[in-house]
């Protein structure tokens, strides 16, 4: 097929190419639990292969950004797809949690390719508010992975053990990594050298713009990590449920993610980006003072830890494709770049949500709670200055 720079890639690849990384958090979060007890270690050292997981999407989006913009982002993506697949097949059968934890960190390397790339694809397609609802749909696809994955992890760990899931992914970047040799064309002609690639991102760390997108978007869309490296504790040791049952839970709260990004699709070019972001931030905001609410007045059950979490996670599926394009628009000439710098505050935010949450108190609702709102009112003012200096 036609792999020259420029060429369309398929929409339903860039979203599986795309979702590997997260993923790779998802599907695996039921299992926690009951990998913990297998391997004989604590609630906070298990959470560490989710805090870890993090870290790695976040350090490895600054290189493959660059890189992508230098080299194509075909065979950069490749290469990912194809460590993901391989320390996921290690993390299946790793003997401790020490080895297991640092296969995550591999694996988190190869995945965040996907993240990376995937976004870049798409603004190298189109721009300004095509972007925009192009990457609201990509956010609304993904979303039923991520949907479906604890769902299908829960089940995998109830009839087949824990490591049933974390082998899991390694078949899933497989089948990626296959099709993506078969089908991916090129999106992008090579770039300057790795002088251009430094200077370009320099010059996006100096935008006022460009550090409101990233904090603004990392503290709407990734805070609610805090909520689900906890959320197996909530749910099975606070409320009682089984793995099984914390899979459907997940599902219905990925409801309020594509809702946000079906709204954000609808939105687009309709109304001011600078409205649906202030808008969108300001439902997070009510949703993380309700899910404080039900835990202070004795009211927390799996009906308001739902309804809640789903509305905050509405909130961040409007604002994550706006808050994204303003990122990567901010210079065209350095899509990849941004992407991953943009990725790299999301998932270090994200880690530091996670770390916050099991150092403090592990499973602890206030914790949650007082991550969320806090996430959600910075992030109101990083995007407030954001749209400013635009």
């Amino acid at each position: 097929m036609n792999r020259s720079p420029g060429a369309a890639a398929p929409f339903a690849l860039l979203v599986a190419v795309t979702a590997c990384g997260t993923l790779g958090m998802h599907l695996v979060i039921p299992a926690l639990p009951a990998t913990a007890a297998a391997l004989h270690v604590s609630a906070g050292t298990i959470q560490l292969t989710i805090t870890l997981y993090l870290i790695g999407l976040a350090i490895g989006q600054l290189a493959y950004g660059p890189i992508s913009d230098r080299f194509g982002r075909r065979p950069v993506l490749l290469a990912g797809l194809s460590l993901f697949t391989l320390a996921g097949a290690a993390t299946a059968i790793a003997p401790s949690a020490a080895l297991l934890i640092v296969a995550r960190i591999v694996q988190s390397v190869g995945g965040c390719a996907g993240l990376v790339l995937g976004r870049a694809m798409v603004r190298d397609a189109v721009a300004g508010d095509r972007a925009a609802a192009q990457l609201a749909l990509l956010t609304l696809v993904m979303s039923l992975a991520p949907a479906a994955a604890p769902v299908l992890g829960g089940y995998m760990t109830d009839w087949f053990g824990w490591r049933a899931a974390f082998g899991l992914l390694a078949v899933v970047g497989a089948v990626t990594t296959a099709a993506a040799a078969w089908r991916l064309p090129e999106t992008h002609g090579n770039g300057g050298g790795r002088g251009a690639m430094l200077a370009n991102s320099l010059r996006l760390l100096r935008s006022r713009a460009f550090r409101g997108y990233a904090l603004g978007g990392a503290c709407t869309t990734t805070s609610f990590y805090a909520f689900m490296s906890a959320s197996p504790f909530i749910f099975i040791d606070r409320l009682h449920r089984t793995p099984q049952q914390v899979g459907v839970l997940y599902m219905l709260l990925m409801v309020g993610l594509a809702a946000g990004g079906l709204s954000a699709n609808r939105l687009a070019g309709r109304v001011p980006a600078a409205r649906i972001l202030r808008g969108a931030n300001l439902i997070a905001i009510v949703a993380a003072a309700l899910f404080l609410l039900a835990w202070a007045i004795g009211e927390l059950t799996v009906a308001s830890v739902v309804g809640t979490i789903a509305l905050f996670m509405m909130g961040a599926g409007i604002a994550s494709p706006f808050a994204l394009t303003g990122a990567i628009s901010v210079n065209p000439q350095a899509i990849g770049a941004a992407s991953g710098l943009y990725g790299c505050v999301q998932m270090l935010y994200g880690a530091l949500c996670t770390v916050i949450v099991a150092t403090w108190s592990p499973g602890s609702v206030p914790t949650v709670g007082v991550v969320l709102l806090g996430s959600a009112l910075v992030g109101q003012a990083a995007l407030t200055v954001a749209v400013r200096a635009r």
